[in-house]
């Protein structure tokens, strides 16, 4: 698609890598055709953790299903996996999954005021996630919402699916037009 950059999370960065030799590769042997992206990779959200702590993954069967109807989704969070400290102790937001997830989803002012509240202690693990669920749930209600209305419209999520394919057949044909023409297809 002629992109410049792509965001992508640091665990797909060699993906993007691979991407880049082959286009480089291809550019040096037929001359230019295709764009050397660059890869964005978000420092705060480069990792997003799943339930137990590791990186989000199906494989891992940790994911923290965000388009999820609302209980689930808050019973998703309140599993998360976190130490045993007590109510009282003072908690670090820099090992804290819960922390790290909310990060996503809030201001620099809300992370602050939260993280100190976990260095302060008096606040147990089952309200830092239930504002962690607050702060996601408030940002991913109207998509939550959006996503259902779509999914339970098979006519219309398959006219989205549909419109999306021919738009980027439009795309893919003027890259591949290019590439047989260099090549001499």
């Amino acid at each position: 698609y002629d992109s410049n950059f792509v965001p992508v999370g640091q665990d797909q960065r060699q993906h993007l890598e691979i991407t880049r030799d082959i286009a480089i590769r291809f550019n040096h042997l037929y001359g230019e055709v295709f764009v050397i992206p660059d890869a964005i990779i978000e420092k705060e959200i480069a990792t997003i953790p799943g339930l137990d702590g590791r990186k989000m993954s199906k494989s891992y069967g940790n994911v923290i299903p965000l388009l999820a109807p609302e209980k689930q989704f808050r019973k998703a969070i309140m599993k998360i996996t976190t130490d045993s400290k007590s109510v009282d102790e003072p908690k670090d937001p820099g090992t804290c999954s819960v922390f790290a997830l909310y990060q996503c989803f809030s201001g620099k002012a809300e992370q602050e005021a939260l993280a100190d509240r976990y260095r302060a202690g008096g606040m147990g693990y089952g309200e830092a996630k239930q504002i962690c669920f607050d702060a996601l749930n408030a940002e991913l209600k109207e998509p939550r919402e959006i996503y259902q209305q779509i999914r339970n419209d098979k006519t219309k999520l398959n006219g989205i699916l549909e419109s999306g394919r021919d738009k980027a057949r439009v795309i893919a044909r003027q890259v591949t037009d290019r590439v047989r023409d260099k090549v001499g297809l």
